[in-house]
């Protein structure tokens, strides 16, 4: 199954995370900047999937959902600054699908916009929701993390780093892009708390066959040993 989704966010550093994630899962990936700009990709691309942030310029987030609910189904993620119950009830009268809080984790927004799309259109390309890779085998939907055909127990954020490791094989990852990605934008905290989870993995994986390398002064990246 193809799926284009459409971003629709004013803030250029959260929309290009969105964007990059939803790109290595096999999206077509729309942009806009505003409301106004979100409703015309939206009347002339055909979009299966929608992320829709509340405060946009020209045409706010809600006026949007109410507008595109007026002639169309299509799932919409609404994604907000604030968590207030009253904002989340109006965006299930508004009949949003998911409502997730900033600052929030990209790899749990995938998860939740591909099992949105597999309820709504009722299939989903298999090989994208999982990773298998000399001995790892990761399933993305249901989270479930094997190593030599062996369950492994792993926390949210290692298994959300490791996937994102192994997604960006071979790339030098700094510690900042790995904060902004797996602990969500903005992150205020010590960087040496990758260095902790990094330590983790290495003892869960424990295999000759690959390696997360430190790049000294930079940070890691996943290598498949030769």
């Amino acid at each position: 199954m193809h799926r284009n989704v459409l971003i629709i966010e004013d803030e250029e550093k959260i929309r290009s995370i969105i964007r990059d994630y939803f790109s290595m899962d096999g999206y077509t990936v729309f942009e806009a900047e505003d409301g106004e700009m979100g409703l015309y990709k939206f009347d002339n691309e055909k979009i299966d999937l929608i992320v829709l942030d509340i405060m946009l310029p020209k045409i706010d987030g809600w006026s949007v959902c109410r507008r595109i609910r007026k002639k169309s189904d299509v799932p919409i993620i609404m994604l907000t600054a604030r968590g207030d119950d009253e904002d989340v009830l109006l965006g299930f009268e508004l009949k949003t699908d998911e409502y997730i809080v900033k600052p929030f984790n990209p790899q749990v927004l995938l998860a939740r916009a591909n099992m949105l799309l597999h309820r709504t259109y009722g299939t989903i390309i298999e090989d994208q929701s999982i990773i298998n890779i000399d001995g790892i085998s990761i399933n993305r939907l249901s989270r479930e993390l094997k190593i030599e055909g062996n369950t492994v127990k792993a926390t949210p954020k290692e298994f959300d780093l490791l996937v994102y490791l192994i997604e960006n094989q071979d790339k030098v990852l700094t510690r900042e892009s790995i904060l902004t990605s797996i602990w969500g934008y903005p992150y205020y905290g010590d960087v040496r708390v990758v260095d902790n989870y990094i330590r983790k993995l290495r003892k869960s994986l424990r295999q000759k066959a690959y390696t997360i390398v430190t790049v000294f002064g930079v940070g890691y990246k996943f290598e498949v040993n030769k």
